[in-house]
């Protein structure tokens, strides 16, 4: 048994937050502090067992007894706060990243990640001999740093599950072939850290790793009940591969709500061991459903208190407060880790700075944002907070251009942060005047922040008359069954590209660089173009729009030159510039700009600028 205070557990989320040399750092402690309170067990992000192993440079090691004081220093804390500390051990095999010096690539079988030019070592007896042995070194040192509960991962494309797939173990010998010799290497992982340590021992399975030739369910299902049978405390059920389904893995938006969950029901219906679900839990009414299912669940909750670490403490009651959103975008987290930066959140400013804590301003001060986009609001919030007295200014609808933001394929979900954004501003009362801020508005107040985007840059193309932006995403523009010509293939451009193939519409992507979907999210990404393949579009590259006269479109490159016609509408998605109508009386003290109105970027930048500015002033 886990013996939690609560049946919530985070899970093991990369942070990134390491110098290089896997020592916890104070920025861990804050972070794990912040959120650890509320909740049951805690699980610090995945711990390399050898340096030779590692996924990311900034990752935290445990591959010898230097790491132990520091991981100590961290195990303490939650047990301030009777919150259990779970060791997570995994080995990447054929998974290790191949752009850290000195990493080795060990596998089941001798077979490459598709997404990874690496050619792994098939292993031999030895070898697994050695990473047994690994994990059970690594247990030991987990006991000794004051870890609670040792979590096997035995899923999610990593070593154990690269035996356990049989698209992936193609092995001849006792490790290969049945079921049973696929799940031979996991199994003698279990007996042995069992053996090693005292410690409760969780495992950690994807029940499907969806692809047709990998780990499915009904094995799963057995496997499970081979795990209640070796008596292990609490199986953690989630779906996916890195390798091959990385959005199953990172419970992306793109992937339905609740999947993971029906496994979890299926295995748990098959076994006496406590399951833990995982996915996309990031709503009061998920813990709701999850929970009236068995009294003997665990709730792995990870992303939502990324996003609010008081998340779960406002659920339970002991914080007053709705709870920010989670938007399962994977912009701030995945992507901020992948860039070297560490764990960050579009919705959370203050992630990886949790010391960074709003306080009263030493003088209350009149202040005036002008504009209600993520910026703006964020402003808003925050001053508000800090005791100013605040007037939004906004002509138009709150919530700025990323109203649009929600509505292409599978992002349905972003419209979470400007309706928390708006009933913030609207809970603390603060002013929303509907008309426009003027020059001479600006003596009436002691601090202006200017919040008011940008615009799209319109190209100097002949004919040029009649275009969308993308207000062609809204229901009262969107066209079906059109010839719809799109001008940019940005991360704008092709989302709108999408959409429009969504309605049936034959589009026309001109692109005047090699490329096309530059700054969208890695998943979102590779799944928008991938959708690409069977849809009516045709990608023009490194081409540009010379004329248009009337429904014929010329366009041309290097190579060639083409005219497209009965084009029946044109979308200009050719980028965006600062709007800032106040720019030149931007150089006096009481006036700060913001968000796209300084500096055109993503939410994220925005909803950090608000925050930044508001604790400045």
């Amino acid at each position: 048994m886990l013996n939690l205070k609560n049946n919530f557990i985070f899970p093991p989320i990369k942070a990134g937050y390491s110098k290089g040399n896997g020592l916890i750092t104070p920025k861990h402690l804050s972070f794990y502090e912040r959120r650890c309170k509320y909740i049951g067990a805690l699980t610090p992000e995945p711990m390399y067992m050898d340096a030779g192993l590692r996924e990311l440079p900034t990752q935290i090691g445990i591959d010898n007894d230097d790491k132990i004081p520091g991981l100590k220093s961290l195990t303490d804390i939650l047990h301030r706060y009777n919150t259990k500390a779970i060791a997570h051990l995994n080995h990447p095999g054929r998974m290790a990243n191949p752009k850290l010096p000195g990493n080795y690539y060990l596998s089941s079988s001798d077979l490459p990640c598709e997404t990874r030019n690496v050619v792994p070592k098939a292993m031999t007896k030895d070898d697994i001999d050695n990473v047994v042995k690994l994990f059970c070194d690594t247990a030991i040192r987990s006991e000794k740093a004051g870890f609670d509960i040792i979590e096997l991962q035995f899923g999610h494309g990593y070593l154990a599950s690269q035996f356990i797939s049989p698209k992936v173990n193609n092995r001849k010998d006792e490790y290969g072939g049945s079921f049973e010799n696929r799940i031979r290497f996991a199994l003698e992982i279990l007996d042995a850290v069992k053996n090693a340590v005292k410690l409760p021992v969780m495992v950690r399975i994807s029940a499907d790793e969806m692809l047709p030739d990998g780990i499915k369910l009904p094995e799963m299902i057995n496997f499970a009940k081979i795990l209640d049978e070796k008596g292990i405390d609490a199986l953690h059920v989630s779906a996916g591969t890195v390798c091959s389904t990385p959005p199953w893995f990172f419970q992306h938006m793109f992937v339905p709500k609740g999947k993971t969950w029906e496994f979890a029901d299926k295995i748990r219906e098959t076994i006496k061991t406590p399951v833990v679900y995982v996915g996309k839990i990031n709503e009061f009414k998920d813990i709701e459903s999850i929970s009236g299912k068995s009294k003997n669940n665990y709730l792995s909750v990870g992303r939502a208190l990324v996003a609010d670490p008081d998340f779960i403490g406002k659920y339970l009651g002991e914080v007053k407060g709705k709870p920010a959103p989670c938007l399962a975008c994977s912009e701030g987290c995945m992507g901020g880790v992948k860039s070297g930066n560490g764990l960050g959140c579009i919705v959370n400013p203050i992630v990886g700075l949790e010391d960074t804590v709003i306080v009263k301003a030493g003088k209350a001060k009149n202040v005036a944002v002008v504009g209600a986009g993520l910026a703006g609001m964020s402003a808003a919030v925050s001053l508000h907070k800090r005791g100013h007295e605040v007037t939004v200014f906004e002509k138009d609808k709150p919530g700025g251009q990323f109203l649009l933001a929600s509505l292409p394929p599978h992002k349905e979900s972003m419209h979470k942060l400007t309706d928390f954004l708006i009933e913030s501003v609207n809970d603390l009362k603060i002013k929303i005047i509907a008309t426009e801020f003027t020059k001479a508005d600006i003596e009436n107040f002691d601090e202006v922040v200017i919040a008011t985007g940008s615009k799209p840059m319109i190209p100097p193309i002949e004919g040029l008359k009649k275009y969308f932006w993308a207000e062609v995403l809204e229901e009262q523009n969107l066209p079906e069954d059109k010839n719809a010509l799109v001008i940019g293939g940005g991360l704008i451009g092709t989302e709108i590209s999408a959409k429009l193939l969504s309605k049936n519409n034959k589009v026309y992507l001109v692109e005047i660089l090699d490329e096309i979907a530059r700054g969208m999210e890695m998943i979102e990404q590779k799944l928008t173009l991938k959708s690409f393949e069977k849809s009516d579009i045709n990608v023009f590259l490194n081409t540009t729009v010379t004329k248009i006269d009337g429904k014929d479109i010329y366009i041309e490159n290097k190579e060639m030159k083409q005219k497209l016609e009965n084009i029946d509408l044109i979308i200009l998605a050719t980028g965006m510039k600062s709007y800032n109508p106040f720019e030149e009386m931007s150089n006096t003290d009481k006036i700060h700009i913001i968000g796209d109105a300084n500096k055109v970027g993503k939410a994220k930048q925005a909803i950090e600028d608000g925050y930044y500015i508001a604790s400045k002033i």
